[in-house]
């Protein structure tokens, strides 16, 4: 191995076709990525077998230009990361064997990362990662308060119960007609909007885990209780209220865990994270504990993309982690180890 770690990341979890070439663990070389949400809008959802299918129609062409724009080669490459799960199956298996062909043909070691890993480790690319820290993950298919002692250690306080954070603004969205995906439309329409409607608060059995589909469930009835009213509903305070409603959830949760563990660094992380109003609150929020520093990663790292499977794949290759020609894709993956 070189001076300088030069890794290979390729990204399919879901419907972005991502292929990333990564300086040392935080410098962008390339980071090219083929969307698919305006096929998968029309389905108001993502439909993992066209999924599939889009991905290995796109996979050849996004490395070749992540090639081109990188100014290296594959001989160049130390090693070649890769999404290993959670995420869709057959977009995985897409991913999982472009790596290995890769892997064969030039020799390489191959090293699987887990899809959150990669979310934690996009904070990379503006920050020195400090430890122990405390990671709020927020994403389409995950909700989850990590716990990392020290570089590539996870320990997962608190996980959903049911939704996911994205996942309810999606079926909110859906129940509201707004469209998919539903949470920039959300977000966007919240801004309008102001107090009027009230949403419970959901309990939960353990005191960090969150529960997101008892919120669901209220704003369809409250839907269905203003048409039986003939009043007109108020999509904008509807949307602020929801999204009032789980960010006092996930933000009420994020502060209960740095009550049972001290860290040095708080950092945000997945899809979510995007989100405008859940960046300023969780600013706001940290304001009250000046010595712990806060990450929010960039928003063109907040999506799935490869160079962040390339930042915690940089990792992992140092730490000595492994894949062979056996691996296969893991629909499931505790992230735990």
């Amino acid at each position: 191995m070189s001076n300088k770690s030069l890794v290979c990341a390729i990204e399919t979890s879901c419907d972005e076709t991502a292929i990333a070439f990564i300086e040392d663990g935080n410098k962008v070389l390339s980071n090219v990525v083929s969307s698919q949400i305006d096929t998968h809008r029309g389905f108001g959802g993502v439909m993992p077998e066209v999924a599939s299918r889009l991905h290995i129609e796109q996979i050849s062409l996004v490395l070749k230009e992540a090639i081109e724009k990188s100014g290296v080669s594959m001989e160049d490459v130390d090693a070649i990361a890769f999404t290993q799960g959670p995420g869709l199956i057959g977009s995985l298996h897409i991913g999982v064997l472009a790596s290995k062909t890769l892997a064969w043909y030039y020799q390489k070691p191959l090293v699987p990362v887990h899809h959150i890993a990669g979310h934690i480790y996009a904070n990379a690319f503006v920050t020195e990662i400090q430890f122990p820290l405390l990671a709020l993950v927020v994403s389409g298919g995950h909700t989850e308060l990590v716990y990392m002692k020290e570089d590539y250690n996870f320990e997962i306080l608190g996980t959903t119960q049911d939704d996911a954070i994205g996942e309810a603004y999606d079926k909110v969205a859906r129940v509201m007609e707004l469209g998919y995906p539903g949470g920039p439309a959300i977000d966007a329409l919240a801004k309008q909007g102001t107090t009027q409607y009230v949403l419970p608060r959901v309990k939960t059995e353990k005191p960090l885990d969150f529960s997101f589909s008892g919120l669901k469930s209220a704003v369809l009835q409250l839907v269905l209780k203003e048409q039986r009213h003939g009043r007109e509903l108020d999509k904008a305070n509807l949307a602020y209220a929801f999204q009032e409603a789980v960010l006092d959830e996930v933000l009420f949760k994020t502060k209960k865990a740095l009550e049972t563990v001290e860290v040095r660094q708080v950092v945000l992380a997945g899809g979510v994270s995007a989100n405008s109003r859940l960046r300023d609150r969780l600013t706001r929020m940290m304001n009250s504990y000046p010595d712990i520093a806060l990450s929010i990663p960039p928003l063109w790292c907040t999506t799935d993309n490869a160079a962040m499977i390339g930042a915690a794949g940089t990792v992992a290759f140092k730490k000595g982690i492994r894949a062979d020609f056996s691996t296969s894709a893991k629909a499931g993956y505790d992230l735990e180890v």
